[in-house]
């Protein structure tokens, strides 16, 4: 193989990823974050899609979960860590900290 074939695959391959990022109707997942201080959730993303990422900190001295009423997720968060869940489905999914019964929220996701 030589140089100028080599040059030629290299700007097609390049060519071909641009062109895939500048399809219309396709959109890129986001990432949201929500941190977990003072014994609570903090502001819950309003724009969540399937297929986004929700990144939960904890803040707090003590660990803190988010576990779903409908069993859908359920993530464990040690003080001081963060956990992420990717939005797999749309819907309006009630969830809460199974230590402090004070804590509570919704997460809504969006179809694409």
């Amino acid at each position: 193989m030589t140089l100028g074939t080599k040059a030629r695959r290299g700007l097609l391959a390049g060519g071909l990823a641009v062109a895939a990022l500048a399809v219309p109707g396709t959109a890129m997942a986001a990432n949201h974050v929500v941190t977990m201080a003072n014994m609570s959730y903090g502001r819950l993303p309003a724009d969540v899609k399937v297929g986004d990422t929700i990144t939960w900190v904890n803040n707090d001295s003590v660990p803190h979960t988010v576990t779903a009423r409908d069993k859908s997720f359920d993530l464990r968060i040690a003080p001081g860590a963060k956990g992420v869940m990717t939005a797999s489905k749309p819907g309006s999914f009630p969830f809460y900290c199974i230590y402090h019964a004070t804590m509570r929220g919704v997460l809504k996701v969006a179809a694409k």
